[in-house]
């Protein structure tokens, strides 16, 4: 498991706010429960738990100018 700051990617801040907005756009029109919270859980406990822990065990270096 990683700790401390996570490498930046330029590619993947730039997909995430260009073409995975759009598509996380269309998916919530289509499915009502599509990107609400607990629904990791639910599909697959394991990654949701795995994630959780990664999330508050690194950060961003964004977060070193907040």
């Amino acid at each position: 498991m990683k700790f401390g700051m996570r490498k930046p990617s330029l590619k993947k801040s730039v997909s995430a706010r260009t073409k995975g907005r759009a598509t996380r756009a269309a998916k919530r029109a289509i499915n009502p429960l599509y990107g609400k919270k607990g629904m990791g859980y639910i599909r697959d406990p394991k990654r949701a738990i795995k994630n959780a822990i990664y999330k508050r065990t690194t950060f961003s270096a964004w977060d070193l100018f907040k």
